[in-house]
């Protein structure tokens, strides 16, 4: 650990502190269809585009028909994307004649990058053509990240509203989220990555000759476009399969700390997002403190591990026989080291990104497991856009409900009362997410020709690698420790089920609260009111995020990266 890494740090969190106020701002006027700098422009857009597809935007929908509108527009894109790829091979701008996808990895490929997770069983550059990747993939980026953020603002109409039977309009809320916040964004952001050398153009791939005069074929392709969406809508899929590692993806020390601060940018945008609208300022303060206490915690245990060298290394340099190392660089890109690369790994497990400047697997047993326990507590550390904040407003709702039956009072959220109904859906959010993971994990672990045959590794270290998946693809994340080979047609079937249940399963008990909550009647604070906008609030909402995590997932951590560390210090490999 080094003064150079903490100033990073540092530096990250001072631009990212900067973007909350304005960026939160901007979003709420967005989404309330306020005037804003780019209305001029846009406005006649959005309203040719109502006109087109015949959206009555003055007409809003109840919690049923939002969600409805959000499963059916998932759904119909979702089979796009699949003939997308099916047809590939009989499609244009395939200059290297990729063939067609697959069944089971086009299902696994469209289920994924519905579902705002990119998790990615293949080589982008040898699988995927330049259409499939611009409109397969690409616009899915746009798409799933505006779903995202709608469900979060129908949820914050919820709280905002009283007595209303309405929760907004899907249609309305997703089109100025794409036309006012993604695509302006996108566009500017990619003009800046080429300007840093990231490929954007739809040639060939170059054939070189190296000294030893073997030929090597160099892929590019319209990166630029592509990479800022993936970190912007915290999508994650990457160009190359190297990812954000990959010299055209990520290739100056200026594009890793953009790309990280593109990840985190919205979703701490929306806690203000969250105070404006619902007049309670404080509040979206308390809520992002929350997850900066668990953001610090996460890189400061993660960089802590990664500083040390492995056990086994540091022992032979101790009897003479090695030159002990600074850290551990295994898997780490030179270019960026253990403080960038842990930083990165940090922020892209708290969001549900999954893009990666370095890899996973090759972390130390502790390291490793802090970036799996940052998807586990349902990636409410910022998370994704939108989904971030929808998951940690479900924990806002239940650290209310414990704080009531502390005091014994009835629970108030904002002038609403916490009641049955609210508790069963939060809990009923809260226990999808654990269902999915532990039981496909057990199912897999259980079955030796299905699962474990696609592992590098035995042992505990195996066992973290396929609970990494299924963790992975229900938290919409993406990344992977890279020693499991998920692309077989179990693997390829059961993660995108796995996905799909684990995005679309979790929005209905979100927008049933927010149809809930934007019915009932606010009441006036009382004394015996807790207040949600102080540091006291903090410190109960990261008590309630830690201990059920550390209640559903610690048996499963303990068989996995908990005993690979004990057994790594009895200088145990696996």
């Amino acid at each position: 650990m080094t003064a150079n890494g903490w100033l990073q740090f540092a530096l990250f969190c001072l631009i990212l502190l900067a973007s909350v106020r304005p960026v939160g701002i901007y979003l709420a006027r967005v989404l309330e269809g306020e005037r804003t700098w780019l209305s001029p422009l846009l406005r006649p857009i959005e309203r040719l585009i109502y006109k087109l597809c015949g959206v009555k935007a003055g007409q809003e929908m109840n919690w049923r028909e939002y969600a409805f509108a959000v499963l059916g527009f998932s759904a119909v894109s979702m089979v796009l994307t699949y003939a997308i790829e099916r047809l590939q091979n009989f499609l244009p701008w395939n200059p290297q004649h990729l063939a067609a996808v697959g069944p089971d990895l086009a299902w696994n490929t469209a289920a994924s990058f519905t579902t705002n997770t990119n998790w990615q069983s293949y080589t982008p550059e040898s699988t995927m053509s330049y259409l499939t990747q611009m409109a397969g993939l690409a616009t899915h980026n746009f798409w799933s990240a505006a779903v995202g953020i709608a469900v979060a603002v129908a949820l914050i109409r919820g709280i905002k509203r009283t007595s209303s039977g309405t929760i907004g309009n899907f249609w309305v809320d997703m089109t100025r989220t794409l036309l006012y916040v993604l695509l302006p964004a996108s566009i500017i952001g990619a003009l800046l990555m080429v300007v840093q050398g990231v490929p954007e153009n739809l040639s060939a791939y170059t054939t070189a000759h190296t000294l030893e005069g073997q030929a090597q074929t160099i892929a590019q392709g319209p990166v630029a476009s592509q990479e800022v969406i993936k970190m912007l809508g915290t999508n994650g899929g990457g160009f190359f399969n190297a990812n954000s590692a990959h010299p055209f993806e990520n290739p100056t020390p200026f594009t890793n700390l953009f790309q990280i601060f593109l990840i985190f940018v919205i979703p701490a945008g929306l806690t203000y997002t969250l105070g404006r609208m619902t007049g309670s300022p404080g509040h979206g303060w308390a809520v992002l403190a929350a997850m900066f206490v668990l953001f610090a915690a996460g890189f400061t245990t993660v960089y802590w591990a990664e500083s040390h060298p492995h056990l086994l290394i540091h022992g032979a340099a101790q009897t003479g026989s090695l030159t002990a190392p600074a850290g551990n660089m295994e898997g780490k890109e030179v270019r960026n080291g253990i403080a960038a690369s842990s930083l990165f790994a940090t922020i892209t497990t708290d969001a549900s990104c999954g893009a990666v400047n370095g890899m996973h697997d090759s972390f130390t047993p502790l390291g490793g497991m802090v970036v799996l326990i940052n998807i586990m507590m349902g990636e409410v550390v910022f998370g994704g856009v939108g989904s971030g904040l929808y998951g940690i407003l479900i924990m806002v709702v239940l650290a209310v409900f414990i704080a009531g039956l502390m005091v014994g009072r009835t629970p108030e959220y904002l002038g609403k009362k916490i009641e049955a109904y609210d508790v069963k859906m939060s809990m009923l959010y809260v226990l999808i997410f654990p269902l999915i993971i532990l039981s496909l994990t057990a199912a897999f672990v259980m079955a030796p020709n299905i699962g474990l045959s696609s592992l590098n590794n035995q042992g505990p270290h195996g066992l973290t690698e396929i609970l990494y998946a299924f963790t992975s693809g229900a938290g919409n994340n993406g990344s992977a420790f890279a020693g499991l080979n998920a692309n077989t047609w179990w693997y390829n079937v059961a993660l995108g089920w796995d996905m799909l249940f684990g995005r679309l399963f979790m929005m209905i008990p979100v927008l049933a609260l927010a149809g809930n909550l934007a019915m009932k009647k606010s009441v006036p604070p009382s004394p015996g009111t807790f207040p949600v906008n102080g540091s006291l609030f903090t410190v109960l909402l990261v008590g309630v995020i830690v201990i059920l995590s550390a209640l559903t997932f610690f048996p499963a951590l303990s068989l996995g990266p908990i005993l690979e560390h004990l057994q790594l210090h009895a200088g145990q490999l696996f």
